[in-house]
């Protein structure tokens, strides 16, 4: 499998498909680049060169015990640029990977990033804090980490089944197959490295992060996300980054990427073509 080692000794596993104007996708916790098949699929077939990396101790990448912070994801991401002599990238994070973006371009980024886009994603703090009021209370944090250390497997069942796609509104279409997908690259993972990558998502602060960004943005958000909740990320992310641009999507879940893929994708060609 193609894979880079990072300075630290973590293997890195990546996907590096066709050519023309590189695009890197950055995936949330507690997945895989697996989590991108639908926008990989789609820009390859328009000509694009497509990357996406396992983080550390997710997907195929190395189990290493240490590392799991979003320093060193972002680095990690270096690595993987580096190696593969990127340049001229348009950065695309979900969830916790847009806080990798947003943490990549603004420490490693210099003359390598045409633009970033932010899906989903935890910038710029997810938990509530006495500056950050309008957070999550850590007790919800701290229910994930239970849920990862006490019964992992049904756990992720549950997050797939239910809030992350949206598939416990009323009427909603569940698919099994992609209840069962994220299920299959959760448990892929190290549980060690899904557990102490919780705090490296949530309790990370990019507000500095966000304020460095430089390219144009573009910051995807679901109104109906129920894991990472509109008002206190991308509302906020956008008055943070100098050329940003929120699109809001009525109704759509914190997996939008993959169950509204169609509507996602065309609006970021909209973005990397303009």
């Amino acid at each position: 499998m193609p894979s880079v080692t990072t300075d630290d000794g973590a293997e890195i596993f990546y996907k590096d498909w066709g050519s023309g104007r590189p695009i890197m996708f950055h995936h949330g916790w507690p997945l895989s680049s697996d989590d991108w098949d639908a926008q990989l699929l789609f820009f390859v077939q328009r000509g694009y060169r497509v990357i996406a990396h396992d983080r550390r101790g997710h997907g195929r990448s190395a189990q290493v015990g240490h590392g799991h912070d979003m320093d060193r994801y972002a680095a990690d991401a270096a690595v993987v640029v580096t190696h593969l002599g990127l340049r001229d990238v348009v950065h695309v994070g979900h969830s916790t990977g847009g806080g990798e973006v947003a943490r990549y371009v603004a420490r490693h980024g210099a003359g390598r990033v045409a633009k970033a886009v932010l899906i989903g994603a935890v910038p710029p703090l997810m938990v509530q804090t006495a500056s950050n009021p309008g957070g999550l209370p850590i007790e919800v944090f701290d229910g994930f980490r239970e849920g990862v250390a006490t019964d992992r497997s049904q756990f992720y069942l549950d997050i797939a089944s239910g809030p992350f796609y949206g598939f416990n509104r009323p009427g909603a279409d569940a698919s099994q197959g992609v209840i069962w997908n994220w299920w299959r690259q959760g448990m892929a993972g190290g549980a060690n490295a899904h557990h102490e990558g919780i705090k490296a998502f949530s309790e990370t602060d990019f507000t500095e992060d966000l304020r460095a960004i430089d390219v144009p943005t573009l910051i995807m958000h679901g109104d109906d996300d129920q894991i990472v909740p509109i008002a206190d990320s991308a509302e906020l992310a956008v008055t943070l980054v100098e050329d940003a641009t929120l699109k809001v999507y009525p109704g759509l879940s914190h997996g939008m990427c993959t169950v509204n893929a169609e509507i996602i994708n065309a609006d970021l060609l909209t973005f990397i073509k303009s």
